[in-house]
């Protein structure tokens, strides 16, 4: 099975990734580099805008 494409654009996870304060890792090693824990941190606070989004409409 293949890896998914991504849905967040590569700004949004770059966004998120240096308000989480993890975006080091990500430069010196990419995305693989990464914990499981900060990536579901990625996803919970992408959610998070999303809804966010969608009240302030």
């Amino acid at each position: 099975m293949g890896r998914r494409r991504s849905v967040m654009s590569d700004g949004l996870k770059e966004e998120i990734a240096k308000e989480l304060g993890f975006y080091d890792v990500v430069q010196k090693e990419g995305w693989g580099g990464i914990r499981a824990k900060d990536a579901g941190n990625m996803v919970k606070r992408a959610i998070e805008m999303a809804q966010q989004n969608l009240v302030n409409k």
